[in-house]
């Protein structure tokens, strides 16, 4: 692999690809795709409607010629309802913003240039996940994605190709099922002196790690297997990690030992791409201005990201939940002010929704699906307070059978039901010591949240968050503060984890641990790293690591 970002699919990495990303036409003005057109490095001055009309001409490369070769057209990511056409005719259609699709093109492609056309309609509809994204911004509403906003590829395979991979870990072996129409395939796996190979028939097989060549993902040694599958005319090159996640009593353990998940909020903005960095190592940096600060989680908020950050989290060794994207309606007094003032049970069931709950349903799988092999995943949120919320013990025994491997949190902050793996709790403009209700691990999947404007470093004159602060003193002092009053206390209760709101500014909200264009960190590292050796000592003594 050249460079690790270049492929948008390094689990399923092959060399026969070939990117259409660049310049494009977007209803006949100059785009830069993947960013979408609201985003100041898409360089797109036309005007953005519910109607987009991309248009991009290409040859096929010739690592992709060959009469034996199927020509496979890949979309990251397209918000929310894409047409493709290829040379003026329809190759296929999906729908839905946030997960990858492809089609097979080949009958459809001509000797020389081709013409790529793909028609969007993105109304902004409740009906298909839609995040954070609202027509007017504002608070903790930011400003919508439209289009194209992932990598656009094409990739060359032939009869007997890897079409997938699913990869379960286990402390000392893997169970790798595979999707090829071949008969038989070669699997090897390196790292440092290992060298396995073995020929194999089934779809399903156990592969044994040998005992001296054991290392478990963790946090502090993110250690990855290289692995290598040969058909007959196939090569494909991924990776897996020996790791294991399960919920036993009030603990949430990580390779059988209790963990105490100390996370951020991380929705995946970035102030001149918007879903998109402006590299994609930018993920990276993330990282680890996290890790500095002392953190070992970020949670994921209603977003899925290109694979490129799961695979920076693989890497370096950040914990990872994923929010499911929500769908339906969001209503403020019904949603935020009355949980907030107390109010935190409701029903959950269909009410003629059933359209809504189809798609969230198809959606909230196909991400399980699609993000199955990353290790850094520990878990899942299903819904976050309330939004869309629908029959979610339905949706968290889907999620069980689907993937066992992860913990779920249901019922993020309020609107509890019956099944959940943790109890699940936000709490801001005050601190208090959390009991344990449901005989199950506490977490604090949102906290915090205050303020601070960094002047030069704000997107608009609009402020929002959960308490102000005016210097970097100041907010660290809150922070340390909460943590004390409210984190630290809640451990003998069964607290194994706290979730930050948040790594960045976000537009008109300024409650970051950065500032929305990362050049300034507004807390003081020192200060937070000694923290987070205070809460991992009181963890370890209450569970006599």
């Amino acid at each position: 692999m050249k460079n690790k970002y270049d492929y948008p699919r390094p689990q399923l990495y092959r060399e026969s690809f070939q990117s259409l990303d660049g310049e494009w036409l977007l209803n006949q003005q100059t785009i830069q795709v993947p960013y979408p057109p609201q985003a100041p490095l898409s360089c797109y001055q036309g005007e953005i409607g519910e109607h987009l009309h991309y248009q991009k001409t290409f040859i096929l490369d010739d690592l992709m010629l060959g009469k034996e070769k199927s020509i496979h057209l890949h979309f990251g990511a397209v918000d929310q309802i894409a047409k493709v056409f290829i040379n003026y005719q329809c190759v296929g259609e999906h729908q839905g913003g946030y997960l990858p699709f492809w089609f097979d093109i080949t009958s459809f492609i001509q000797d020389g240039e081709n013409l790529l056309e793909v028609q969007v309609t993105d109304q902004l509809s409740d009906l298909y996940p839609y995040g954070k994204q609202k027509e007017k911004s504002g608070g903790m509403w930011y400003t919508p994605v439209s289009g194209i906003w992932q990598s656009v590829w094409l990739e060359a395979v032939q009869s007997h190709y890897i079409q997938d991979l699913k990869i379960t870990p286990s402390l000392d072996q893997i169970h790798l099922h595979i999707e090829t129409t071949a008969d038989h395939y070669q699997v090897s796996i390196v790292a440092d002196e290992l060298f396995l190979k073995e020929t194999f028939h089934d779809k399903d097989i156990d592969i044994d790690i040998p005992s001296s060549y054991r290392h478990l993902w963790t946090t502090e040694n993110p250690y990855l297997y290289r692995i290598f599958i040969d058909t007959d005319n196939d090569h494909v090159e991924s990776y897996f990690a020996l790791r294991t996640v399960e919920v036993k009593n009030q603990d949430i353990l990580l390779n059988g030992k209790p963990i105490f998940i100390h996370g951020v909020l991380d929705q995946g903005y970035f102030h001149d791409g918007l879903y998109l960095p402006h590299q994609m190592d930018e993920y990276e940096k993330d990282i680890l201005r996290m890790k500095e600060l002392g953190f070992n989680c970020l949670r994921k908020h209603i977003k899925v990201e290109p694979e490129a950050f799961y695979f920076a989290c693989d890497q370096l060794g950040m914990l990872v939940i994923q929010d499911h994207v929500n769908n339906g309606q969001y209503h403020y007094i019904r949603d935020t002010v009355l949980p907030n003032l107390g109010f935190k049970y409701r029903l959950d069931h269909v009410r003629g929704k059933q359209l809504q709950k189809y798609i969230f349903q198809k959606h909230m799988l196909d991400t399980l699906k699609h993000l199955y092999n990353h290790p850094c995943i520990i878990g899942y949120t299903i819904f976050n307070e309330g939004w869309g919320q629908i029959q979610a013990d339905d949706m968290y025994q889907l999620c069980q059978d689907y993937d066992s491997s992860r913990f779920y949190d249901a019922t993020s902050g309020w609107f509890h039901q019956k099944l959940s793996d943790v109890q699940s709790e936000h709490v801001y403009f005050r601190n208090k010591v959390l009991k344990n209700k449901q005989n199950r691990p506490i977490l604090l999947s949102e906290c915090g949240g205050y303020t601070r404007i960094v002047d030069q470093h704000v997107y608009s004159s609009r402020h929002y968050g959960y308490g102000t602060t005016h210097s970097e003193e100041e907010l660290t002092d809150q922070m340390i503060k909460m943590y004390e009053e409210m984190v630290l206390p809640s451990i003998d209760h069964g607290l194994c984890g706290c979730i930050y709101t948040q790594l960045s500014d976000i537009e008109d909200e300024i409650n970051g641990l950065y500032t929305y264009d990362r050049q300034v960190c507004k807390v003081n590292k020192q200060r937070l790293l000694k923290l987070q050796k205070q809460i991992q000592k009181t963890f370890e003594e209450k569970k006599r690591i």
